[in-house]
């Protein structure tokens, strides 16, 4: 797996002070996309240990709220197995953190459904999850006004409850478009 960049004070993805990793590798092509460099698989620097252990070391300070994980596509198959003893390492060093992950996949059809990649490989790394963002950002339900997502139908999902309950939860606080009306509810 490659990586395009590593923010160590990021504040835009996710709450508080975050250290945030932008992965290589995107199929999804969305419209306009913030990052369309990160859709080449060969994109930035190869993910090493040492890579991992920047990442882990900048996760230390008090103040770093968590971990988020972008992309480029983190739940791409080529990503997944790279991902998964990051995100092991980080839950065991920094339970008191969080993790965030946004994907253009859909959690409960793709992710939950084992479309992606290896199901037993996209569960474990769900189950060191807090929160995924989900679904493909769409411009034309672009909305300048959402936290932490860009387009009205991505999902801010609360990961422990839902592989729980074997489905979507929505983070409580959150708000979700219904699909095909102007209206918008709290979930």
């Amino acid at each position: 797996m490659n990586y395009a960049v590593i923010k160590k004070n990021d504040v835009a993805n996710g709450p508080g002070v975050r250290v945030s990793l932008f992965v290589s590798g995107c199929r999804h092509h969305c419209r306009n996309c913030f990052n369309q460099e990160a859709w080449d698989f060969d994109y930035g620097a190869p993910f090493t240990e040492e890579t991992m252990e920047e990442i882990l070391h900048a996760l230390e300070p008090g103040y770093i709220a968590g971990l988020s994980l972008l992309g480029g596509e983190p739940m791409e198959p080529e990503n997944q197995e790279a991902l998964l003893p990051l995100v092991r390492k980080f839950k065991e060093q920094f339970p008191e953190k969080n993790l965030w992950c946004y994907s253009g996949f859909s959690f409960e059809r793709d992710l939950l459904g084992g479309r992606i990649g290896s199901p037993d490989t996209v569960r474990k790394l769900l189950s060191c999850m807090d929160v995924i963002v989900d679904g493909k950002f769409v411009e034309s339900l672009k909305d300048p006004s959402l936290i932490f997502r860009g387009s009205s139908n991505q999902n801010i999902i609360d990961v422990p409850r839902s592989l729980a309950e074997n489905r979507m939860v929505l983070l409580p606080g959150t708000w979700k478009r219904t699909m095909g009306s102007g209206d918008i509810h709290e979930m």
